[in-house]
């Protein structure tokens, strides 16, 4: 198997861009000739090409809604034009797909490195850039136009549910004051915000910044997260052939829980510790191949320290 040696086109983004438990990804899917796999969320392309770079043979079909993904997959393309397609699709279109029976299909539900790291696409407020956050910049209403105009409630649902920040009330009012002013249109005055309306307590210095949750909460509800994926992984088992697996990387708690609910239910199990099912009345469509999420190494954390919160659930299906 030639998976040490990662393919040329992409050694350079890698640099910047790590795809996190990737190791663990292959070892998983075991990729041969002959075998077919779909990333969901081609982003970098690292999975992809791990995939493909694996053995000679190896089919990969893989999508990404970010317009800045086609031409990375172009260049793959170029190098693998028989055995890797590319869809500029969300993966909320993943039924659309007319391939099935995959041996293995992969979501990894991380923010990329390359969006991270460009200010123009407002996901993180290390730079000042424009409050954007969409995962596709072409469609929908982008974080300024939602902090602008979004109803109370869903500002709650964004900061309190999604972001599971303590101090959202306070956060949510300075939001509401300060509409209009403009200050919600750039990453850098956003956070500034954030970081008056709910400075960190007295004490050490706080591990992340008082923006951070509120960041990702409205990022989540910007791009509908958690309802996506909700839709698309039954969508993306039901694509699978007999004994293939489905793979989820998450790195936040809410992702996680639906995808442990979502293969707890198909492996026949209780979804909560509340789930009083008798058993005679559970069916089961699959094998939990992770009793517990798979953890990066430390030596992939020291790496790439943005992998510190990933984990990753598999599964097989019967």
């Amino acid at each position: 198997m030639r998976y040490a040696v990662l393919h040329d086109l992409y050694l350079n983004a890698m640099a910047e861009h790590f795809p996190v438990l990737h190791r663990e990804v292959i070892q998983y899917f075991q990729p041969s000739r002959g075998r077919k796999f779909l990333d969901c969320t081609f982003g970098g392309g690292g999975h992809t090409g791990a995939l493909l770079e694996a053995e000679a043979g190896v089919r990969v079909w893989a999508m990404d809604c970010d317009p800045e993904a086609g031409p990375r997959a172009q260049e793959l393309k170029e190098s693998f034009p028989e055995d890797f397609s590319f869809f500029d699709y969300n993966f909320a279109r993943l039924a659309e797909i007319p391939e099935t029976w995959f041996d293995g299909i992969l979501f990894d539900l991380g923010v990329s490195s390359f969006q991270l790291d460009t200010p123009e696409r407002g996901f993180s407020f290390r730079f000042s850039g424009p409050n954007d956050m969409r995962l596709n910049p072409r469609e929908g209403m982008s974080a300024a136009e939602f902090l602008e105009r979004a109803p109370v409630q869903d500002l709650v649902r964004a900061i309190r549910d999604y972001g599971e920040e303590p101090r959202w009330r306070n956060i949510i009012k300075a939001i509401v004051e300060a509409r209009g002013s403009g200050v919600l249109a750039d990453t850098a005055g956003f956070a500034e915000l954030v970081a008056r309306a709910a400075p960190p307590p007295p004490g050490p210095p706080a591990r992340i910044h008082p923006a951070t949750l509120t960041f990702q909460g409205v990022r989540m509800a910007v791009n509908r997260e958690l309802e996506v994926l909700e839709t698309a992984l039954p969508a993306a088992f039901a694509k699978l052939a007999p004994g293939g697996l489905l793979a989820v990387i998450s790195f936040h708690s809410l992702e996680d829980r639906v995808c442990k609910r979502f293969f707890r239910r198909l492996a026949g199990l209780p979804e909560t510790s509340d789930d009083d099912t008798p058993k005679d009345f559970r069916k089961s469509w699959a094998e939990l191949l992770t009793k517990k999420p798979v953890r990066p190494a430390a030596e992939e954390i020291l790496l790439n320290p943005r992998s510190r919160s990933s984990k990753l659930r598999v599964i097989r299906k019967f």
